[in-house]
């Protein structure tokens, strides 16, 4: 299965900015999507943002206009910019591939903590 590493949540007041990245290695054949998944307390996780290996980029009503996707020249690392964080942003935040023979991988969640 993919590997992936996260690295880069934290704790930030609101109105402020992280970035959150994921590095994924091992047996990759293709890496067609990958995205950001949170969960809060108490709640699903729900998807973020993906981009896909064209570079088509969808993101979550709730941060459109203030998170940006990206994924690394190599093509194996994707990026999160998080500006204007608010107190919901809040959560785990677990990287998503998916592989075109793998299949899905998840990351072990890095905690974004934006406080009032």
């Amino acid at each position: 299965q993919v590997q992936l590493v996260e690295s880069g949540g934290g704790l930030v007041q609101a109105g402020g900015s992280l970035r959150v990245s994921c590095a994924a290695s091992g047996p990759i054949v293709s890496l067609t999507i990958m995205g950001w998944y949170r969960q809060a307390p108490g709640k699903q996780r729900e998807l973020v943002a993906s981009i896909t290996g064209g570079g088509m980029e969808d993101y979550a009503d709730s941060v459109k206009g203030r998170f940006t996707i990206s994924r690394g020249d190599a093509k194996n690392t994707v990026y999160l910019q998080m500006n204007s964080l608010k107190p919901e942003d809040t959560g785990v935040y677990y990287c998503n591939v998916i592989d075109s023979y793998r299949g899905p991988s998840w990351g072990q969640g890095t905690q974004v903590t934006v406080s009032s």
